[in-house]
This record gives structure tokens, C-alpha cells and sequence, in this order.
């Protein structure tokens, strides 16, 4: 498992403005454990609201696949409900819930999570409310309602100016990595502030503003608590495995003393107009060129949405879109194409997005835009145009629908933007309504070039709000600070018991091999009708040969490029027809075709994906195309911070010559020095169904699968023998060294700290997977704690360990403020040098290994997932039953083991840190270490 990402993510745009699809009969067997129902063809959820006395709703969706229950709550407020210079406060408040309440200290919210075996734990803002969400065994229900009973009620209680300042230093750092930090990050806040005037709620991205953040008082906090964060103003949504009866009870025990608060002012804010084109150019530190094309749209569920949004899905709903065809396929000018109609309860975003490449016009592409734009608004889109978009939306829902966690989210989406849990229906109905005509008159009526914005994006330093100085950290609250909403309850200081859990199983595998030698792993796992695939083949980058890196990823990237009887248009046609993704990728040691989708496209998605992956064409014409975009791909990377100090990291860590030492994109050189023949060459040696493995989870049989396999796989053969399997060389054995890649201007350091780490099937794997958690792996995790709750240096930081068959690697990666880049490296190093000091207390141990084994049902529970999990595995030559294995393993740990683990793998000595930021600023701080770095340009080598 890898480390987690930082955990408050800042949704720009509503959950579900592109979830609405027609909905054909769908021909699929009820599953009545299940919540969603196909009764007649009719897609709906079954759900069960009510309302306590205190105004607190809640909605109840039994779903008994798995042993786990959603908890989701939504607060009905967001920054539609800020004041005037208070942009972010809602983001901002979303973080203070999790800090601690009246009952829970702080930062022991999340480890309760940890103990229970908790996933999916997190909380996000968007323009119309905030929410709360993690999935717990079904055995935890009382204790999930305990949480969310005290974030809604006691959280104001613990706010003080210490917490308040604490996470006004977190949102700041996130506001530097994700927007600042960021490519193109001030580009979309430029084109909001364009969109909509001074005084509009949406002006502002969600996150704020430094010096609006930064100015939120105590005062301004506990008023928002007051007005907003009461029972009358949120819905509780729980998923899952439970008995009505006894979560009506206990939601009643827990939510039902809470005192309601007024109700909140209605929002009422006119759509703004615009009557002439307004453009803008953004400087920023990028490689490629961005234009946003913008207009205003009618809000969620108003009359023209759903017409939009099939529109854009027309026009740039992905590789069989029209704007995709012309400007990526054909013309060329163009890295990538992305089209949406972000629908919100105020206001929509129709929004254009296109990446140039390298020497492309920005102007030549927004003429070649307009000319399509103008087309779909004169001629209505095509009957099989309109169906694809309707396939793709529909697969996108039960997608959806397939984790309790997402399910339960949708419902209270519907809930609140129409006012409808069950609105499913509804809101497909939308769409099985809408004609081709109706779809070309809403483009007709709201893309016009007098009402819109246009944002050009170029390479050129940033122009940033003058800096606001962050304030000391307050050491100690001053008396009389806190107050509450809810009167103390004593007995709410007592965590609940677990009920007895159930038996704790993952989803086991069968495989069978066919005459051809071809490895079948199949994971059935009925309910929804989805079925997920991947081909995986020992083909990764490591078999790259020393004069053509980037061999291996040119390949993948050329299977769906066009097959020996379809082309690239043709399959990605074929495949939106289906409402199936497919696509294919590469690794450090294998390659993998994928496809997911309903069952009922099964065959003809399996179909495909055998194509692409057994005839493909190499085209010179197409050879030239893929070459292109990743030369430009290249430069992308060189663009984000954290990608480079991974990718630079890879470099020093294993050395030049070492397959695994350049991007797994290549280099330049070596990109051009591939042709046709080479790319062949590659193909015909490691594509072979002795050299593969085909992982498929869903709503199949074996008798089913094997009748779909062998017709498609079956006659695979390889081209003439096996080549001799060449080893990957080990990484070299160094010495720890600093490296600094200058970024001037840089508002964070972005660190990657690496080292050779254990291959996978290293038997004391479990041990250092438990350890991890501890040290990084978690968001409770000591360094993660330490930096980003304590110090405030950081969004987040976080560690783990990549174990491959011939690969390891450990690394700690995150951003942090540029001005303590040394401070934060040296509490990182006592975290690392502590963990291997001594071991966990029992508490610790009890916490983060309950954490690895009980959340284990929860990380499997999507049929992605559980492909994803064998297709790795195999890849790494680990048996089936090391997945089914996992709890018994994890089980066993003890302190002693994860600290010879710590020991034994975390070598100080072997450890390179590189950083990716403001020389200027960052050099004085990390010699004041005493660490000397090395300078290194943005491709990994020294700078002389």
C-alpha cells in the first residue's frame, strides 16, 4: 500500500454535475443485499429519511454487500454562505472540525478512525456545502455515530486561538501546494475572479485568500458555529450494513439532544451577465501553454443542464470527442482537452480547457474551438454522439454506487441540490428526455463569444498578492476563549464498544492457465452489474533497453493508438459506446491494458482490449503523434514540484545506466531515437501470454469468463521463443547526500527523502508495513502530526515503502513552507531516528496495526480495487494467497517486530533528500544543517 495523499482535499467543483445519464432498460439481475435497485430497467436507491425534532435529517440506505457503513454527513453551508472578505472560511472551518471537541481531545479524532479499522476518512468544501465522511466495520456503528455526533455539536467547544491558528497555517501551506505551487493553480483562480464580480460567492476558489485566511478571528468562528454548524442545518447519510431499528435508536441517543439554532439566511445571488467577451493572460511557471474558455450556465437541475452537459461530454468528453479528434488526433496542436459543465446550486461553469503543445498558437486553437463550437450550436450532434455520452454517464454512475462511501455521498448530493434523496430517477429521466436539437440549441442559446471568459496561460513568473507574514504560533490559550453550543454530557466522554464483528474476509482469487500459457485470475464479486479487467505483462520499464528509456511507455502508450483492423478514432469510439474506460499504462516492471464497465459490454470490452493488446499497428503517422505528446509530457513533469523530486530522487538513487534512474517517460534523446521497428521489436518480445496475466473482478462467473476468454485469448501466441529474462541491477549503495533543484520564487519546498528499500515478499513485510503507519503511512502518522499539526509547517507529509519483484524503494514525501524547509527536515529526522530508537508503546502498536488489518474489507471493496490488488500481485510474483493472507500477517505483529523492521530498513546513512525549491532561500537553510547540496537542474544532472 502506498502512503495516503493529505486528507482535506479542496472539491472546486459540486460531486455530481456530470453523474446525470439516460437510462436505457438495464438488463441485470436485482441483487436484494444490495441498495440499488434495477426492478423494470428503473435505476433507483433504496433509502429511508426521517427527521429528529431538533431538524436534524437522516437518511438511512441499507446495503449489506460488505461489512462496512458509510457515515456521511453534510453541513448545508459553504462559501455561498461566507461574508464579505471571509473567502475560505468555510474551507477553513471544515478543518477545524477535525481538530478535537468537547469530548474527544484533540487529535484523537483520527486515531479512533485508525483503531476502528476506518477508510475513505476525510472531509471536503465546495461552493454549496461542506462534508464529513468515513467508512468503519459494521461492527463500529455506535462508535461512528459517537464521532459524528460530537464534530457537529461539541467541536466549537475546543476551538480556541491555538487550534485556530494551527490550521490557519495548514490551509495557508494547502493554499501554496495546490494553487501556487501548482501549474496553472492561479490560472483558475484568475478565471473565477473574471467569471464573477466582487461580492459573488463563487469569486473566489474555495480555498481564499492568504490575507482573508490569515484575518479570521475567533469571534468570526464561533458566529459561523452558531448560524451553521447546528442539527437543523445537516444531513446524515448512513450506507451500508446495519439494522434500521437499531441506528434510528442510536442516531436518536446521539444527535437527538442537540439544540437547533436559527435557521440560516437563504442565499440569493443573481447570476451575473456578460455582454462582452473578457479576456485575461496569466503568467505562470509552466513548460506548456493553457487556454480557459468560460461561460456562465444554467444551475444544477435547471432547465438546459442536462443539455450541457451532454454537450460537453460532445465535444470534450474524452478521446472520441470532436475537440479531442481535431485538436489532439488531427491538427496536433494540442497536449490535452478537457470540457465540463461544473453544475452548482447558484451558477454553473461551462469550461474549455486546453493544453497546447510545445510551438502551438494559443489563438490558432481558440479559432479551431469556436469553429466547432459554432458547428454543434447549427447542427444538432449525431443520434450515436448523444448515446455514447449517455453510456459513459451511466457507467460513471454505478461506478459511483458501487462503494457504500460514494453511494452515500451521492444520496445526500440529491438531498440537497434536489431536495430529493431518491432523485436518481429523476435526474436520468433528464436525460432519456433531451433531443439532438435541444442539445444544439443550448449550446446556441449559452456559448456565445460576447458572454464568456477566455484565459490564455504562459510561461513567465507569477504575479502573487503581496505576501502576508505568518503570525508566531500562539502557545496557550487565554481563559475565557471557548464556549458551547450543547450542554455537557458526561457520558459522552466513554468511546462505545465494538459489537462482535463479523469474520473478517477478502476477496478471494481462482486462477486457471490457458493452452498458450496465459495466467486467468478471477475475483467474482456479484451486485452491481460491472465487470473490471486488466491485462498485466512483465513488460515495464525496467526492461527498457540502456539506449531507448522510455521503450517500454512509448509501447503502452501506443496500444490504443490503432490496431491492425481500427483505428485510434474507431477504438476510442468504440469503447464510449460501450460507456467503458479503456487504457493502458506502464510501470516500473510491468505493463497493464485495462478495462471497466457494465457487464452487459463485457464481451465487447474484453473484445478490445485483446484487440489493442495482441494487433497493434505501430502507424508511422500515429508513432509521430504519441512521440510528441510525450516529449511534452516530459515537460509537465518538469513543471511539478513533487513529480521532479520523485523523478530526480529516482536518479540519484540508482544511478546512471540503471533502467530505473530516468523518468519512466524517457529522455528526449531516447524518444526520438525510437522508431516503428523498435517500437515492434519491444512488443513482439515481451507481449507474449506466457510473459501475461489477465485479472478480472465483477459480476462474472468462471463458466461465464472462460467462455469470454478463451475466444479472445486463446490463439495468443508469442513471437518465436521467450527472450533470456535479464535481472534488474540492484540499486547502487550510497551514501546519504542533500540535493536541491532550484525552483526560484517557489512559495514551497517540495522534499522527496529516499532509499533502496525490500523487494515485495520480504518476510518481514507485515512488520514494516505496521511500522510505516506509524511513522508515516498514516495521517496520524508521527511525522505527518509533527509537521503539518504541530509545527504547521506542512499540508502533509507522509512515508511508505514500494516493494516490487526486483525493486524497492522508501520514501517520505510533501511540501512544505519554504522559510522552514531545514526546521521541518530536522523534526523529520528525529521522527525517523526515534522510530528506530525504541518500541511501540502498546497504545501506538494496538492503534496503527488495527489500522493496516481492519480496514482491510474496506480496501477492497470496488471491483477496480480488487484488480488492481491481484494484478500487482502477480506482477511482483507473489502467490494468490497473499492477499487472503494479509489479516493473519498483520495480526502477528508485534513491537519487537516492527522495530528490527524500523532497524533493519530505515538506514539515516543511506537516506538522499531532494529538494525541489527557491535556491536562494533554501541552500543557507539546509547548510545550517550541515548538509552541503548538491545543485541539480530540473532533468537530475549536476549543475557545474
Amino acid at each position: 500500500m502506498n502512503a495516503p495523499t493529505p486528507r482535506r482535499l479542496v472539491a472546486l467543483l459540486a460531486l455530481a454535475g456530470a453523474l446525470s445519464a439516460s437510462l436505457p432498460a438495464i438488463a441485470a439481475p436485482e441483487v436484494q443485499q444490495g441498495a440499488v435497485s434495477t426492478a423494470n430497467g428503473q435505476l433507483a436507491i433504496r433509502q429511508e429519511k426521517f427527521t429528529l425534532p431538533n431538524g436534524f435529517e437522516v437518511i438511512l440506505v441499507q446495503d449489506h454487500r460488505l461489512p462496512l457503513v458509510a457515515f456521511n454527513l453534510w453541513v448545508h453551508a459553504g462559501p455561498r454562505d461566507e461574508a464579505k472578505g471571509q473567502t475560505g472560511f468555510a474551507h477553513l472551518f471544515e478543518h477545524l472540525v477535525f481538530a478535537g471537541s468537547r469530548h474527544i481531545p484533540r487529535g484523537e479524532f483520527d486515531k479512533y478512525i485508525d483503531a476502528a479499522g476506518g477508510t475513505d476518512a476525510n472531509g471536503s468544501t465546495n461552493f454549496d456545502r461542506t462534508n464529513y465522511f468515513f467508512t468503519l466495520p459494521s461492527n463500529q456503528l455506535e462508535k461512528g455515530l459517537w464521532l459524528k455526533a460530537d464534530m457537529l455539536g461539541w467541536m466549537i467547544d475546543e476551538v480556541d486561538s491555538v487550534s485556530l491558528a494551527n490550521q490557519q497555517d495548514v490551509v495557508r501551506n494547502e493554499r501554496r501546494q495546490s494553487v501556487e505551487n501548482q501549474p496553472y493553480g492561479i490560472v483558475e483562480e484568475a478565471l473565477y475572479q473574471a467569471l464573477y464580480p466582487e461580492g459573488h460567492p463563487y469569486r473566489a476558489v474555495v480555498i481564499g485568500s492568504h490575507a482573508d485566511i490569515q484575518s479570521i478571528k475567533l469571534a468570526d468562528v464561533k458566529a459561523f458555529a452558531r448560524t451553521y454548524y447546528r442539527p437543523n442545518n445537516a444531513t446524515l447519510v448512513l450506507a451500508g450494513d446495519f439494522d434500521a431499528k437499531e441506528a434510528k435508536a442510536l442516531v436518536q441517543k446521539y444527535f437527538g439532544t442537540m439544540k437547533p439554532g436559527p435557521k440560516p439566511p437563504e442565499v440569493k445571488v443573481a447570476t451575473p451577465q456578460i455582454t462582452k467577451e473578457r479576456r485575461l493572460v496569466v503568467k505562470d511557471r509552466i513548460e506548456l501553454q493553457r487556454v480557459n474558455i468560460a461561460w456562465h450556465t444554467p444551475a444544477m437541475f435547471a432547465a438546459g443542464d442536462a443539455e450541457l452537459d451532454i454537450a460537453a461530454h460532445v465535444l470534450g468528453g474524452g478521446k472520441a470527442s470532436r475537440l479531442y479528434g481535431l485538436l489532439v488526433r488531427d491538427k496536433q496542436v494540442a497536449q490535452s482537452v478537457s470540457v465540463s459543465q461544473g453544475s452548482q446550486s447558484l451558477s454553473s461553469v461551462f469550461n474549455i480547457e486546453v493544453v497546447a503543445r510545445p510551438g502551438a498558437s494559443l489563438d490558432d486553437i481558440e479559432a479551431l474551438v469556436d469553429a466547432e463550437i459554432a458547428k454543434l450550436a447549427a447542427t444538432p450532434p449525431t443520434a450515436a454522439e448523444i448515446a455514447q455520452a449517455r453510456a459513459v454517464i451511466e457507467t460513471e454512475l454505478l461506478q459511483r454506487m458501487e462503494k457504500v462511501a460514494t453511494l452515500a455521498d451521492l444520496v445526500n448530493h440529491y438531498n440537497q441540490m434536489a431536495g430529493d434523496p431518491g432523485f436518481v430517477g429523476k435526474d436520468l429521466a433528464r436525460y432519456a428526455a433531451l433531443t439532438p436539437p435541444g442539445v444544439s440549441g443550448a449550446v446556441a442559446q449559452w456559448l456565445k463569444k460576447d458572454a464568456r471568459v477566455v484565459a490564455q496561460a504562459l510561461p513567465g513568473e507569477q504575479v502573487l498578492a503581496a505576501e502576508v507574514p505568518t503570525p508566531p504560533m500562539p502557545t496557550k490559550a487565554a481563559k475565557g476563549e471557548r464556549e458551547s453550543l450543547n450542554g455537557h454530557e458526561a457520558w459522552r466522554l466513554k468511546p462505545p464498544a465494538a459489537a462482535v464483528p463479523k469474520p473478517l474476509t477478502l476477496p478471494a482469487a481462482q486462477s486457471f492457465t490457458l493452452a498458450n500459457g496465459l495466467t486467468v485470475i478471477h475475483s467474482p464479486k456479484a451486485g452491481l452489474p460491472l465487470v473490471s479487467a486488466s491485462l498485466v505483462v512483465r513488460a515495464g520499464q525496467g526492461a527498457n533497453p540502456a539506449d531507448k528509456p522510455g521503450l517500454a511507455s512509448f509501447v503502452a502508450a501506443m496500444l490504443p493508438e490503432g490496431t491492425t483492423t481500427r483505428s485510434a478514432q474507431q477504438i476510442a469510439e468504440t469503447a464510449a459506446a460501450l460507456g467503458a474506460t479503456l487504457t493502458a499504462s506502464p510501470g516500473a516492471e510491468e505493463a497493464r491494458v485495462q478495462f471497466s464497465g457494465r457487464k452487459a459490454s463485457a464481451r465487447e470490452g474484453l473484445a478490445l482490449l485483446a484487440d489493442v493488446a495482441l494487433n497493434p499497428a505501430f502507424a508511422a503517422p500515429e508513432v509521430e503523434r504519441v512521440r510528441a505528446q510525450m516529449l511534452a509530457a516530459l515537460a509537465q513533469v518538469r513543471e511539478e514540484p513533487a513529480a521532479l523530486a520523485q523523478a530526480v530522487g529516482n536518479r540519484v538513487t540508482y544511478g546512471e545506466g540503471h533502467p530505473l534512474a530516468v523518468h519512466a517517460l524517457g529522455t528526449e534523446a531516447g524518444l526520438k531515437a525510437v522508431d516503428a521497428s523498435a517500437l515492434r521489436a519491444f512488443w513482439q518480445a515481451h507481449y507474449r501470454p506466457d510473459n501475461a496475466a489477465l485479472v478480472v473482478a465483477g459480476d462474472l462467473t468462471e463458466a461465464e469468463l472462460r467462455a469470454l476468454v478463451e475466444p479472445l485469448f486463446g490463439a495468443w501466441q508469442g513471437q518465436g521463443a521467450a527472450p533470456a529474462r535479464q535481472p534488474l541491477p540492484p540499486a547502487r549503495p550510497i551514501a546519504a547526500r542533500t540535493v536541491l533543484v532550484d525552483k526560484p520564487g517557489a512559495p514551497q519546498t517540495a522534499l522527496a527523502v529516499v532509499a533502496p528499500g525490500p523487494f515485495a515478499g520480504a518476510p518481514d513485510t507485515a512488520a514494516l508495513k505496521v511500522m510505516n503507519a506509524a511513522l508515516g503511512g498514516l495521517f496520524t502518522s508521527r511525522i505527518n502530526t509533527q509537521l503539518r499539526e504541530v509545527k504547521g509547517y506542512s499540508y502533509g507529509v507522509f512515508s511508505g515503502f514500494s516493494m516490487g519483484r526486483e525493486r524497492g524503494q522508501f520514501a517520505v514525501q510533501g511540501s512544505v513552507r519554504t522559510d522552514v524547509t531545514g526546521p521541518a527536515l530536522a523534526d523529520l529526522w528525529k521522527e525517523i531516528n526515534g522510530m528506530r530508537a525504541k518500541p511501540m508503546g502498546a497504545a501506538e502498536l494496538n492503534r496503527v496495526r488495527n489500522a493496516q488489518l481492519l480496514s482491510l474489507p474496506g480496501l477492497f471493496d470496488t471491483n477496480g480495487a480488487v484488480v488492481a490488488g491481484y494484478a500487482g500481485n502477480w506482477s511482483s510474483g507473489q502467490p494468490l494467497s497473499t492477499i487472503t493472507e494479509l489479516p493473519g500477517k498483520y495480526a502477528a505483529v508485534t513491537s519487537a517486530a516492527a522495530l528490527k523492521a524500523a532497524q533493519q530498513h530505515l538506514l539515516p546513512q543511506q537516506l538522499i533528500v531532494v529538494a525541489v525549491g527557491d535556491k536562494a532561500k533554501v541552500q543557507p537553510q539546509l547548510q545550517k544543517l550541515g548538509r552541503k547540496p548538491e545543485l541539480r537542474d530540473a532533468e537530475g544532472l549536476t549543475v557545474k
